[in-house]
């Protein structure tokens, strides 16, 4: 009698355990793969870029470049990669607190951010939802500002990379520290 208690005992639990993994999305027929949408940052570290290839045309060699070995080495500036289609920007330099950032975006260009050392704090608010301008579109460097306070900061952290798609406006380089980053500057989809 004690047996078939303690069997019984045993079955409901492993019963309550398996109902648990499926409410909490920790069932093994799930699929993993990371959510894509244009419409907020997307943060991941080196090891998930091909999850993005498919995002766009030149996702793939954009994340090929930030494997390069000497990345740390590259000095500051402009690199061209593919002409215009795809660039990067290196910069070392202190970073700023959130009340100096100002969020920026971008119609032409993905930005692509990765961190090489420090920690950057990014703002980011949805640009159609920016209602206050700083500084107009300026169509030669893909650029405008606004006064808009960012409604969501995330921490991207060494050998990890945040995307802006021009719908998100966001507001980079926020730490107390030196931050030494790539910007890829990747040709959005017209």
């Amino acid at each position: 009698m004690n047996n078939a208690i303690s069997r019984l005992n045993q079955i409901i639990l492993f019963v309550i355990f398996i109902s648990i993994l499926n409410i909490t999305g920790c069932s093994q027929d799930q699929d993993t793969k990371i959510p894509m949408s244009r419409d907020h940052i997307l943060v991941g570290n080196i090891e998930q870029a091909e999850d993005y290839y498919e995002m766009n045309p030149y996702f793939k060699e954009a994340f090929e470049f930030l494997k390069r070995s000497d990345l740390a080495d590259l000095p500051a500036g402009r690199h061209e990669i593919d002409g215009d289609r795809l660039f990067c920007i290196v910069t070392k330099d202190r970073g700023r607190s959130r009340a100096e950032a100002k969020l920026e975006a971008h119609r032409k260009y993905i930005d692509l951010h990765y961190i090489i050392s420090g920690i950057d704090e990014m703002g980011w608010k949805l640009t159609a939802t920016c209602d206050s301008i700083d500084q107009r579109y300026d169509v030669d460097n893909d650029i405008e500002f606004f006064k808009d306070h960012p409604q969501n900061w995330t921490k991207v952290s060494p050998r990890s990379f945040a995307i802006f798609f021009p719908e998100v406006a966001h507001a980079p380089m926020v730490s107390a520290e030196e931050i030494h980053k790539i910007v890829l500057k990747i040709k959005a989809e017209q």
